[in-house]
Parts: structure tokens; C-alpha cells; sequence
């Protein structure tokens, strides 16, 4: 009887770490997200989100109202369209903390008010707009890193511009420049071999790469304090931090 009550205990407190059942209030709002899908109220839809909407790198975000008009089936295709208007509320959407309120896992978000603030899902349109562009891109890099699965994310500091690239099988590729420098030199230093580390489950996430006795950590902040920046560039050797640095978030 102990060990089902401590395992009782275990799996409700992982039932509050990844989700929360819904309020109402919430319940509501997820219905009528819900029914703008089903009936594809773009007008109504457009009231709910935040201009320009992100898009998986390199695909370019929707800039505007007129945008997301014209490439709206590129984002809700019949799936997607079809997941969403399957859903139920009480079953299938969650509130997480402060992030909002998620589909499945992650597929699509809402904010407490009932915006649209995220996509987590590419359709058949969107992953050979993406293949297009990674392969356009990649002829614009220098030789030494043309070669990589799909990129992760751009960072600047104040002294450096690091790009890192998903090599697939969860290894990471790190290339840095002088923030003056164009992606299209050759990098000053590259790393292979980084892996990705979540740090809990409002969003925040990093990317360790080790060199020698050296580590570079690349992290970033989703969910931070006030003036926090998007990123920071840490440097360690033989575990002493030395270098810190702010970064911005040019691409993700």
C-alpha cells in the first residue's frame, strides 16, 4: 500500500510539472479558438494574433494581416485543421504555467487572453519551403560549415556572432566570428559535438560545447526576469567561468 501511494504521489506531481487541468475561462476561449479553425474564420483569427507570426527559420514569418491570408493553408492545412477540430478541450489542451495553454504536446499554443502564439507544426508546404531554403542558404556560408541537418539559431554578443546547426542524431555544431565578420568567412573557432540541454519546462534551454578544457555555453532565456536578454554567450575553463556575455536572438 506504501509503494502505491508514493507512486500515486510521483505521477501527480509530474501531472503538475507538464500541465494543469483548465479553468472555464479557459476551457472557453480554447472552444472558441477551436470553432474559428472549424469554420476558418481568418478574419476572427487575425484579431488573436501578434504580427509579424514566427515560423520555423528559414521560413520568414508572416509580416501582416494580408500575409497571413495568402499563406494561411501553409500554416492550417487539412491535419492540422483536422487535429484542431478533433480537440477537446478538457482532454487534449492543457494550461502550462506561465507559457499558456498547448495542444497535445506543444502542437499549438494560446496565451491566457486567447491569442495564438505559437504553431508547433509544419505542413507538407511549409518543410519544402524549408528544404528550398536551407539548401539557398547553405551556399551562401563558408565551405567549412555548408554541411548540417537544419540550423538552429543565430545569436550576436557584443564581441561575437555565433551561429549553431543541428547535425542530426542530437549533435550540435558551433561557429563563431567576430560580430563584425559575415557568416560567408571562414569561422574562427568550430565545435562539434554540442548537445542541447532543456533547463525545466518553462521553455529555457542551452547548448553545451565542449573544447578542451574549455566550455562554451550557448543559453537561452524564454522565460527570464524583466531585463533579461534573450541569450548569453558563457564561456568556462576547468569549470571557472570567464567569459559572459548578453546576446540577442537573431534567428531561431
Amino acid at each position: 500500500m506504501k509503494h502505491i501511494s508514493i507512486t500515486l504521489f510521483l505521477i501527480l506531481n509530474l501531472l503538475t510539472a507538464f500541465g494543469q487541468g483548465m479553468a472555464g475561462e479557459q476551457e472557453r476561449l480554447v472552444y472558441d479558438f477551436i470553432e474559428c479553425i472549424k469554420s476558418q474564420n481568418k478574419e476572427k483569427l487575425m484579431a488573436k494574433i501578434s504580427f509579424p507570426f514566427k515560423r520555423q527559420y528559414p521560413i520568414p514569418p508572416i509580416k501582416d494581416k494580408q500575409a497571413f491570408l495568402d499563406r494561411y493553408h501553409e500554416v492550417f492545412d487539412e491535419k492540422l485543421t483536422e487535429i484542431i477540430a478533433n480537440s477537446r478541450p478538457s482532454r487534449d489542451w492543457s494550461a502550462v504555467g506561465l507559457r499558456g495553454i498547448m495542444l497535445l504536446n506543444g502542437l499549438v499554443w494560446l496565451d491566457y487572453d486567447g491569442n495564438l502564439i505559437a504553431v508547433n507544426y509544419q505542413s507538407h508546404i511549409e518543410a519544402r519551403k524549408k528544404d528550398e531554403l536551407i539548401n539557398s542558404e547553405k551556399s551562401q556560408l563558408h565551405e567549412s560549415i555548408q554541411n548540417y541537418q537544419q540550423p538552429a539559431c543565430i545569436l550576436e554578443s557584443a564581441n561575437y556572432r555565433i551561429r549553431i546547426d543541428d547535425m542530426g542524431g542530437g549533435n550540435y555544431r558551433y561557429a563563431s566570428w567576430k560580430s563584425e565578420s559575415n557568416m560567408s568567412e571562414k569561422p574562427e573557432l568550430i565545435i562539434q559535438k554540442g548537445i542541447y540541454k532543456a533547463d525545466g519546462n518553462g521553455g529555457n534551454h542551452s547548448y553545451e560545447f565542449v573544447n578542451g578544457e574549455y566550455i562554451y555555453e550557448c543559453a537561452i532565456i524564454v522565460l527570464g526576469e524583466g531585463d533579461s536578454p534573450s541569450a548569453y554567450l558563457l564561456v568556462y575553463q576547468q569549470g571557472k567561468e570567464i567569459l559572459s556575455q548578453r546576446a540577442t536572438i537573431v534567428i531561431r
